[in-house]
């Protein structure tokens, strides 16, 4: 591996909930799990195994949180209101701390996962003041938590990732922001990465930056060796290199091909060593990650 991220973090939380370990996931929300003893079970085994990637490869450990569905609307359909929520995404700390501990190790963080209000593969055009608002409330309660950083992920759009990260500065807790891209390597509303990043920097800047729910094939386009890159920490990709429209409709999860999956993954390090953070998103298990970090499973 061309260039050295130096933590781990876990892979595709809800497809490996759905596919391998039998749970239904209405809305892709597993943030449900909590209140249920085998759910919450079958989280802390989840994580655990990434916990045993960090540990096989001296690296620090990222856990985030279950809640990438845990904002008012997904919410909402979900039978939880305002109060519920706050309890679930504290609840979600709590559960990431224990298996923090549990793990020994010595390196360790927790984020709080903020998810797009809509589907995160489609820009809502929303404005940064309603986005700031509406994610304000899954924020506070990850910062009344107490955790290292909110994580935006999937965000489609500069608007939502400015709002996030006025959010974040208003509870006074660090932010990190990563956007998605489609297989052009341009976020879904067709804006560049670059321009994405620089535009965020200019209006409210985040502490970092990542990309998430996309193959390294998708990625490497949108590289201009700009100095936006240098702000790109972590990357958690999708094992597949199916479209994001694709991927939707499809019912039998599409594992990708390992091979193409860490070759790509280190020609993108090599292109960005600033990446810090490696771990996995759709589709991916701790197989996948554990094999971009070169540990066989």
């Amino acid at each position: 591996m061309a260039s050295a991220p130096t933590w781990v973090t876990d892979g595709g939380l809800e497809t490996d909930l759905l596919f391998h370990r039998g749970f239904d996931l209405p809305e892709f929300a597993s943030f449900p799990l909590l209140d249920d003893p085998a759910g919450a079970a079958a989280l802390r085994s989840y994580y655990a195994d990434y916990a045993d990637v960090a540990r096989a490869a001296g690296a620090g450990l990222v856990v985030e949180t279950p809640t990438w569905r845990a904002n008012a609307d997904w919410g909402s359909t979900l039978g939880y209101d305002a109060g519920a929520l706050h309890r679930a995404n504290q609840q979600a700390v709590e559960l990431a701390r224990e298996v923090l501990v549990t793990s020994g190790l010595t390196r360790t963080r927790v984020h709080g996962v903020v998810g797009p209000r809509g589907d995160g593969y489609v820009a809502a055009g929303r404005t940064a003041d309603a986005a700031a608002e509406y994610h304000a409330a899954q924020v506070d309660s990850f910062a009344a938590a107490g955790v290292d950083a909110v994580h935006a992920m999937t965000l489609s759009e500069v608007a939502e990732a400015v709002g996030v990260v006025r959010a974040a500065r208003a509870a006074g807790v660090e932010v990190g922001v990563s956007f998605t891209v489609e297989t052009d390597g341009r976020l879904p509303d067709g804006t560049t990465l670059s321009d994405a990043v620089v535009q965020t920097e200019v209006t409210a800047a985040a502490d970092w930056y990542g990309v998430n729910c996309a193959h390294p094939t998708h990625l490497l386009p949108a590289l201009d060796g700009g100095v936006w890159q240098t702000r790109i920490t972590m990357f958690r990709p999708n094992a597949s290199t199916l479209t994001h429209a694709e991927l939707d409709v499809m019912e039998v999860l599409d594992e990708g091909d390992r091979d193409l999956l860490a070759d790509s993954t280190a020609q993108l390090l090599t292109a960005l060593p600033s990446v810090t953070t490696l771990g996995g998103c759709c589709g991916t298990d701790v197989s996948h990650v554990a094999r971009l970090w070169g540990i066989r499973r």
